[in-house]
C-alpha cells in the first residue's frame, strides 16, 4: 500500500479519537493550551497533529459547552488561549470514554484475528 493511502487511513483514524483524546488530556491535566496538546498527543503515540486540526477542534469543543477557552498573558511572549473541561465535558468524556473503549478492543480483536491469519 503507497505511503500516501497509508497516511489517509491513519488521518481516519485518529478522526475517530481526537476529540475524546483532547478531552481525556484535559481531564488528566486541568487545563492546557494548543501547543502542549500537541507535545501530549505526540507523546501518548498519536504523532504528527497539525496546528490546524487541533485549533478548530478545540475552539468547536469550546463552541459546544465541553470547553472553556480563556485568554492569558504570556510571560515573555505572546497571549496564550488555554482549555480546561466543562462538567458537559467531563459528562461526555465519561459517557462516550468508556463505548471508545469498548469499541476499540472489539476492533483490536477483529484486526488481529485477520493479522494472525
Amino acid at each position: 500500500m503507497a505511503n500516501k493511502t497509508v497516511a489517509a487511513r491513519q488521518t481516519q483514524w485518529l478522526r475517530g479519537v481526537l476529540d475524546l483524546a483532547v478531552l481525556a488530556l484535559l481531564a488528566e491535566s486541568g487545563e492546557g493550551y494548543g501547543y502542549t496538546l500537541l507535545q501530549r498527543l505526540a507523546e501518548a503515540g498519536l504523532p504528527d497533529m497539525k496546528a490546524g486540526t487541533l485549533y478548530p477542534l478545540l475552539n468547536r469543543l469550546a463552541a459546544d459547552g465541553l470547553l472553556q477557552a480563556e485568554w492569558r498573558a504570556g510571560e515573555g511572549g505572546p497571549g496564550r488561549k488555554f482549555f480546561a473541561l466543562t462538567d458537559e465535558g467531563r459528562a461526555v468524556l465519561a459517557e462516550q470514554g468508556p463505548k471508545w473503549i469498548e469499541f476499540a478492543k472489539n476492533s483490536i480483536s477483529v484486526v488481529e484475528r485477520g493479522v494472525r491469519e
